[in-house]
């Protein structure tokens, strides 16, 4: 297979301007978070994909999150909006000044009561919380995806939601790329479509998401 040497667009760039002025963000903290992704070049999930977590927390009643892996909090976020006050979200990050960066942000959006920040490794930290979920957010490092199918599957309540980011991972799925990153997302989603207690659909926005049930 001819090998892609530069990451490939999923959706048309001017599409995804397109849909983005359908309904620019209003929240500044959320602005924000956006600007500093941009700055740093880290890899938030941007608007597009925070507001589809944001309806389908909203669409199932979700009030028990867990967010592993999520940064500087941007996906964390749009959950805590969505559970409302009576919702929480399990925040789950390794490293430390991210976690930081996420408090602060939470605060001065008004949603850190609906947060719990947990640093250290996000599959540990899934294992040792304790009751059933409704949505497991996953935006780990790629290469560990592999080990979350069963832990996620065990922790979910039935008919809860498994959300997993970059599975298309800018085409190099598509490529013969051996990196620990590539062939761990290639190996999450062989497994994520064999879980039986999963049904699982990939939804092509931004880098791909996979949006698995549990039955």
């Amino acid at each position: 297979m001819k090998k892609i040497e530069t990451e490939t667009y999923i959706v048309n760039p001017k599409i995804e301007e397109y849909l983005r002025n359908l309904n620019p963000i209003q929240d500044n903290v959320l602005k924000e978070m956006e600007g500093l992704g941009n700055e740093r070049g880290f890899p938030i999930i941007g608007p597009l994909v925070g507001r589809l977590l944001y309806q389908l927390a909203v669409m199932t009643g979700a009030k028990r999150v867990f967010d592993m892996g999520s940064g500087f909090g941007y996906s964390a976020y749009w959950f805590a909006n969505a559970v409302r006050d009576e919702g929480l979200v399990v925040f789950a990050e390794l490293s430390q000044k991210n976690a930081s960066l996420a408090k602060e942000f939470f605060r001065r959006g008004g949603l850190d009561n609906r947060v719990e920040i947990h640093v250290g490794d996000a599959l540990q930290i899934l294992e040792e919380t304790d009751g059933e979920l409704d949505i497991i957010f996953n935006d780990i490092d790629k290469q560990y995806y592999p080990l979350v199918v069963d832990k996620a599957h065990k922790k979910l309540r039935h008919g809860g939601l498994f959300i997993t980011d970059n599975v298309l991972w800018f085409g190099r799925v598509l490529t013969d790329d051996l990196s620990p990153s590539t062939k761990g997302v290639k190996e999450f989603t062989r497994l994520l479509f064999e879980k039986k207690g999963f049904l699982t659909t990939i939804i092509p926005i931004r880098d791909g998401i996979s949006l698995s049930v549990k039955l």
